[in-house]
């Protein structure tokens, strides 16, 4: 007994489908960029500064060290702080042991621990500190109430 139309076409879709799976396959492998060799790979700057895959004719120039000039600024974090910075305490949880304080000159919040304090504070109090740069920014250090 015979396979039924729809039987035959849902045979012929398959095989159309596999076939055409495998030419794409056989596509992508033969558009493959994979394995470029070093020099497909490398990239020069041109006396303009500009990228190009030519490489440079000559060699670079030979510049002396004493006219090579580096103007560099500094970061953030180089820029020196003021020795002693003031503020007064915003947030202070004497029975968890930290608070913060509010820097009065960038309005900054910055954190302090209990252990940290020269004397008894209180929220309100005009304070004097040291910032000192950790992992999670800023903590005060050596606070002094005015």
């Amino acid at each position: 007994m015979g396979d039924s139309f729809s039987k035959k076409e849902q045979k012929n879709r398959k095989a159309k489908a596999k076939q055409e799976k495998a030419e794409k396959k056989l596509e992508r492998k033969n558009n493959n960029n994979k394995g470029k060799g070093l020099e497909e790979m490398l990239a020069y700057v041109d006396e303009n500064g500009n990228l190009s895959s030519v490489p440079p004719q000559g060699g670079a120039p030979e510049i002396p060290l004493d006219q090579i000039r580096i103007d560099a600024k500094p970061r953030p974090e180089d820029v020196s702080e003021p020795a002693v910075n003031t503020g007064s305490i915003s947030y202070f949880n004497s029975s968890k042991g930290f608070g913060f304080i509010t820097e009065d000159r960038s309005k900054e919040r910055v954190f302090f621990h209990i252990n940290q304090l020269a004397q008894p504070v209180k929220e309100g109090d005009k304070v004097t500190f040291l910032k000192e740069r950790t992992a999670r920014g800023y903590n005060a250090v050596d606070v002094k109430r005015n």
